[in-house]
């Protein structure tokens, strides 16, 4: 996203939102997609989309996807069990 902020102090409460929303995704989601950026930008268009089908298509056996779709069922946001940021407190 870019964008152009009046003051610096907008910035940083613009930033830190947007690393609030980050925290709340899957670990695994995260980490996925910064491996799919840095492997797209250093080969072909065609190599870097067979890369992400083939991801893609494992992420699909773990908890993360299974948590993300009843959060949304269930009108609530998700705790992934290895993200610390949303734990639940017992």
């Amino acid at each position: 996203m870019n964008e152009v902020y009046p003051s610096h102090d907008a910035m940083l409460a613009a930033v830190l939102a947007t690393a609030a929303e980050v925290a709340e995704k899957s670990p695994l989601a995260i980490w996925g997609s910064k491996q799919m950026l840095n492997y797209a930008r250093d080969h072909s268009v065609e190599d870097g989309l067979d890369y992400i089908a083939t991801w893609q298509a494992g992420m699909f056996f773990g908890t993360d996807m299974a948590e993300a779709f009843s959060a949304k069922a269930e009108k609530r946001k998700p705790v992934f069990a290895n993200n610390p940021a949303t734990r639940r407190e017992a």
